[in-house]
């Protein structure tokens, strides 16, 4: 591996990357992170999870630091377990975005992240996380964009990601942000300009951290903006094409711990 000198920010994606496939974090990952942590340098998980799938993993970094959720959207403490920042779509924004994709492609099904939970349409088909949980809403179209959100979902039940993604983008990325994260024709939406790239660059210049100080891992076409914006980018063996053709180095897969692998060799 190219000696590099050691990042001073550490920015890594969660799901397909530093998480296993079953959805946990392996012991020589919590480790490799602890590194980064006691070396000086800071950690910052930067996911599409919303903050109530976080809960769980705050733990990893004792508690300590922030989270950036949502694609960008959300800034979680995650000491606290407390949004601190955020950066919503406005409701007739919404409003039109929905409009525009249903009038043309009515296949669609939406959701909806807000701030403090998710509601969906009755036909929209919940993932694994989501199908388990308490607090979920189901609302009919007009209620579901009555109020700013984090982030809309879109899904279509024959669509792949990359066909959709290139369908939605022409129809309203006028007004959002579109990208996707997963294996199913489903599409994330934050407010116009909102990446995980844009907070994270936010995060670093408050503590006077350079791209070029930074290194970034990711697996999916959301992560493409921060992994643009770290001078220094790695995907998992597993990543989606786009992102093993962006990248500059090409680590392990996310079951074989790729991300603490390249930790240790920074931080050993």
């Amino acid at each position: 591996m190219q000696s590099l000198p050691t990042p001073r920010l550490v920015a890594t994606d969660l799901d397909g990357t530093a998480l296993r496939a079953d959805g946990t974090v392996s012991p020589r990952t919590v480790a490799a992170f602890g590194r980064v942590e006691e070396s000086g340098s800071v950690l910052i998980f930067v996911t599409g999870r919303p903050p109530r799938w976080m809960r769980g993993l705050a733990g990893v970094v004792r508690h300590h630091g922030l989270a950036i959720c949502a694609n960008g959207a959300l800034i979680y403490d995650l000491h606290t377990e407390q949004i601190v920042e955020s950066h919503l779509i406005a409701v007739d924004v919404l409003e039109e975005v929905v409009a525009q994709l249903r009038a043309n492609v009515p296949e669609l099904v939406f959701s909806v992240e807000y701030e403090g939970g998710f509601a969906h349409e009755s036909d929209f088909r919940l993932g694994r996380l989501d199908s388990k949980a308490p607090d979920v809403l189901r609302l009919d179209a007009g209620a579901l964009t009555a109020r700013p959100c984090a982030k809309l979902l879109a899904l279509h039940p024959g669509m792949g990601g990359d066909e959709l993604y290139a369908t939605v983008h022409g129809l309203v990325g006028n007004l959002v942000t579109a990208t996707h994260s997963s294996g199913r024709g489903l599409i994330e939406m934050s407010a116009q300009g909102v990446t995980k790239a844009s907070a994270l660059a936010v995060l670093a210049a408050r503590h006077d951290i350079k791209p070029s100080q930074a290194v970034a891992f990711g697996d999916m076409p959301n992560d493409l903006p921060m992994l643009s914006w770290a001078g220094t980018s790695y995907a998992v063996a597993n990543a989606h094409p786009a992102v093993l053709a962006a990248v500059d180095h090409v680590t392990a897969a996310n079951d074989d711990d790729g991300v603490a692998l390249v930790l240790e060799e920074l931080f050993g």
